[in-house]
């Protein structure tokens, strides 16, 4: 078995993620997964494990989640995210790219399907994955926030995002 160690560290109640993001479009549907006891969505993705490339990365999370071989395509975003999740404040670097799944894939037909999340822990969360017209993202608890009217216009060129969720800029280091 191989050890794996995700990019990602702790100092108190503070964490760092580094994150790699799939945007899969199926026409005018986007697909968004949570985790079974969540009650916000997010595109599918995960962490990127140390000395492992983004797109290898994505490509990875893709199949343990979804089971299929995808495409990484071209870099949307760069986003920083900030935000708090319980007592944790969270600083997320985060790479968007566009997957395309196979052609004759199964899942562009179904509406909803169900996949794992596999943790470094060895338990494994159940996920929804759902297709979203574009049309819907609007009023969808859609994390981070910026996604539901930038998905609606996908940038030319590669652009950097700050997100601050429900936290105030800090202007000092920590």
């Amino acid at each position: 078995m191989r050890i794996r160690k995700m990019v990602t560290f702790e100092k108190g109640d503070i964490r760092f993620n580094y994150r790699v993001v799939g945007i899969v479009f199926n026409k005018t549907h986007v697909l968004l997964h949570r985790a079974e006891e969540d009650n916000f969505w997010a595109l599918p993705g995960g962490r990127v494990e140390l000395l492992e490339p983004s797109k290898d990365a994505l490509k990875r999370e893709m199949q343990e989640e979804l089971g299929v071989e995808v495409r990484v395509d071209k870099l949307m975003w760069v986003v920083e995210t900030f935000f708090k999740n319980g007592g944790t404040l969270f600083h997320e670097m985060g790479l968007y790219y566009l997957v395309e799944l196979p052609k004759d894939c199964s899942l562009y037909k179904k509406r909803q399907f169900w996949g794992k999340e596999h943790l470094e822990e060895e338990k494994e969360i159940r996920l929804i994955f759902k297709w979203f017209s574009l049309d819907e993202l609007e009023t969808l608890p859609l994390y981070p926030k910026f996604l539901r009217k930038a998905l609606r216009n996908l940038p030319q060129t590669t652009q950097h995002i700050e997100v601050w969720e429900n936290l105030k800029k800090r202007s000092k280091s920590i």
